[in-house]
C-alpha cells in the first residue's frame, strides 16, 4: 500500500477527534459559556449541519481542481475552523466555527476515497478506502479519549487547539506524500458531476447507508445509559467502554475492506445482518458487565465492516462522479447520525427499557438489507436487459451480414 494513505489516515485522525470529542466535552464548554447543556448540544448538531451541507458542495464546485489541491485546501479550512473554535469569545461564535469545521468533512473523505483507489490496483481499491478510514476509527481509541482528558485538565479550548495542531500535519503529509500527477480531477464540470447522482442506484446505495448507519446510531447515541443503567458500570468506566467500541470499529473497517476486495455486495449483507443480530440481542447482553463490553465491541465491528463496501458502491454507480458521490456518502453517514440518534430516543420517550434504541435499531438494521436487495435486484434486471439487447444484435449481424455478402 503507498505512504500517500497515511497521509489521508492523518486527516481522518483529526476529523474523527474533532467529530466526536464534542460530546465529552459538553458539561465542560456548557459551564465555561453559561448555556444549558441541551443548548450545547446544539454544537454537536451545528457541525452534523456543515457536513450535510458541505459534503456535496465542496465536492461540486471543486470538481474541476487538481484533487491533491482540494484536499489540502479542505485541511486548510478545517484547522481554521478548529482554530476559531478554540478562540470563540462567546456561545454563537463557537455554534459558527462548529459549523465552518464540518464544511470539509464529508468532501475530504468524498475527495479522499477517489484518491485512495486511484493510488491502488483494482483488486484493492476496498482496503485502500478501509486504510484512510483507520485514521477515524483509532481516533475513536486514541484520539476523543486524549483530546476529552486534554479538554477537561487544560480547558475546553485546548482541545480545538490540539486539533489544529492534528490538522497541520496533515497538510504537510499531504504536500509530501500524495503525488502530483494521477491526482486530477475529470473535467466534469458542476453540471455532469450532478446529472451523475440522478440514477435510481446511487440513491439505492444511498438509502442503504442512512438505513444501515441509522441503525448504528439509533443504539451508539444511547449507549451510556445502557452501560450505567442496564449493565451497572459506573460513569468513570464509559470512556474506557467507548474505546472498545472504537477496537470493534478498526477491526470492522480493516476487515470489511479485505472482504470487499473479494465480494463487495456479500460483504454488504453480511454486515447488515450481522449488525441487525448484535442490535436484537443488545437487551440480553447489557444484562451483565462482562458481556456489554462485549455487545459493544460487536456493535463497532458489524457496523463498520458496511463502511468500505457502501461507499464503493456509491462511487460505483456513480463512475463520472465519485467525488461528488462519495461525498454524498458522508452526508448519507450524518444524516443516519441524526436520524439514528432521534428514532432510538422515540423508543426511549414512549417508556421503553433503556435498550430499546438498539430493538429500534435492528428494525433499521433490517430495513437498510431490504433497501440493499432492492438495489441488488435492479442491478441484476438492467444486467440482464443489457445482456439481452446484445444477443438480439448480436443475433441479427450475421445474418445481415450474410445477406449483404449474397447480394
Amino acid at each position: 500500500m503507498p505512504l500517500a494513505l497515511l497521509a489521508l489516515a492523518v486527516g481522518a485522525f483529526g476529523i474523527g477527534t474533532t467529530e466526536f470529542v464534542m460530546m465529552g466535552l459538553l458539561p465542560d464548554v456548557a459551564d465555561d459559556l453559561h448555556i444549558s447543556i441541551p443548548g450545547a448540544g446544539h454544537l454537536v448538531s451545528a457541525y452534523a449541519l456543515g457536513v450535510v451541507i458541505g459534503a456535496p458542495l465542496l465536492a461540486a464546485v471543486t470538481a474541476r481542481i487538481s484533487r491533491r489541491k482540494v484536499l489540502i485546501g479542505l485541511m486548510v479550512l478545517f484547522v481554521a475552523g478548529n482554530a476559531l473554535s478554540a478562540f470563540a469569545p462567546d456561545y454563537h461564535w463557537l455554534l459558527a466555527a462548529r459549523f465552518l469545521s464540518g464544511l470539509p468533512h464529508g468532501a475530504f473523505f468524498g475527495v479522499g476515497a477517489v484518491v485512495a483507489t486511484g493510488l491502488v490496483a483494482p483488486e484493492r481499491k476496498a482496503r485502500a478506502v478501509s486504510l484512510m478510514f483507520l485514521g477515524l476509527t483509532v481516533a475513536n481509541i486514541a484520539g476523543v479519549p486524549v483530546a476529552t482528558l486534554m479538554g477537561q485538565n487544560l480547558g475546553w479550548r485546548s482541545t480545538f487547539l490540539g486539533v489544529s495542531v492534528i490538522g497541520l500535519a496533515a497538510i504537510v503529509s499531504l504536500a509530501l506524500l500524495l503525488p502530483h500527477d494521477g491526482a486530477h480531477a475529470p473535467a466534469a464540470g458542476l453540471r455532469g458531476e450532478l446529472a451523475a447522482l440522478r440514477s435510481l442506484p446511487v440513491w439505492l446505495a444511498l438509502g442503504t447507508t442512512v438505513a444501515g448507519f441509522g441503525a448504528l446510531f439509533s443504539a451508539y447515541s444511547y449507549i451510556t445509559p445502557m452501560l450505567t443503567d442496564s449493565a451497572g458500570y459506573a460513569d468513570s468506566s464509559v470512556t474506557l467502554l467507548l474505546a472498545l467500541f472504537g477496537v470493534g470499529a478498526t477491526i470492522g473497517n480493516l476487515l470489511g475492506g479485505r472482504l470487499a476486495d473479494r465480494s463487495m455486495r456479500r460483504t454488504l449483507f453480511g454486515g447488515l445482518i450481522s449488525l441487525a443480530v448484535v442490535l436484537a440481542l443488545f437487551p440480553v447482553l447489557m444484562t451483565t458487565a462482562w458481556s456489554a463490553a462485549v455487545a459493544v465491541v460487536l456493535l463497532g465491528t458489524a457496523a463498520f465492516v458496511t463502511s468500505s463496501p457502501l461507499l464503493l458502491m456509491v462511487m460505483e454507480k456513480a463512475s463520472s462522479a465519485p467525488s461528488l458521490a462519495s461525498s454524498a456518502n458522508q452526508a448519507a453517514f450524518n444524516l443516519a447520525n441524526a436520524g439514528g440518534a432521534w428514532i432510538g430516543g422515540l423508543a426511549l420517550a414512549a417508556g421503553f427499557s433503556v435498550t430499546s434504541p438498539a430493538v429500534v435499531g435492528a428494525g433499521l438494521a433490517v430495513l437498510g438489507l431490504g433497501v440493499a436487495a432492492v438495489a441488488y435486484v435492479v442491478d441484476r434486471r438492467r444486467v440482464l436487459t443489457s445482456t439481452g439487447a446484445g444477443r438480439v444484435v448480436a443475433s441479427h449481424v450475421p445474418r445481415v451480414v450474410g445477406e449483404s455478402v449474397r447480394r
